[in-house]
């Protein structure tokens, strides 16, 4: 298991990969929209970045550990900024108009033996009973963790990328039924 993603949800998106860029050195990937309804009113503006030590995929070296192999590579990062009155733009401005870390993604050889594994042992609910599956990702988020507060998501890759139709319902599953924030 590695850490594949830092999610950020902010206020400024530009300024925030600026920083990020400029403190940390990632670099710009990818730019995307998401819209959550038909009248693209409810919308999410992201930014996905690299770290600067990506030579390709991963960097492999043996450690000793359950899985024999470790992947090091730092995290790249996802930042988005809603529209006011969004998912992301609501759930900034419930952390003061700043937002912050929304998620840290880990990724694992299969997600739902993943999911069954914390079900079982009681280490933390999910925002939906079954993963999100798009091309050559699975994707679940669980609910803000009762000791840290932070979301977590697993991650299945069969490739490299990612898939807006699953950003889109991911983000979806942290609204509660009643409209608040999970």
């Amino acid at each position: 298991m590695r850490l594949d993603h830092i999610a950020y949800r902010v206020a400024d998106r530009d300024a925030t990969v600026k920083f990020l860029s400029d403190a940390f050195g990632y670099t710009f990937q990818a730019e995307f929209d998401i819209f959550f309804n038909d009248e693209k009113t409810d919308a999410a503006r992201c930014v996905a970045l690299e770290p600067p030590e990506k030579p390709g995929k991963h960097a492999a070296f043996s450690l000793p550990g359950p899985d024999g192999v470790v992947y090091h590579l730092a995290p790249e990062v996802f930042v988005s900024e809603g529209t006011p009155g969004s998912i992301v733009g609501n759930w900034v401005a419930a952390r003061g108009g700043v937002g912050g870390i929304h998620h840290l993604a880990y990724e694992v050889p299969d997600v739902e033996a993943k999911r069954q594994e914390w079900v079982a042992n009681g280490w933390g609910d999910f925002t939906s009973d079954h993963a999100f599956k798009c091309d050559d990702l699975t994707q679940i988020f669980t609910t803000p963790h009762r000791l840290t507060g932070v979301i977590f998501e697993f991650i299945e890759r069969k490739g490299y990328g990612f898939c807006a139709a699953n950003v889109k319902e991911l983000m979806k599953s942290t609204v509660a039924a009643d409209g608040n924030m999970k």
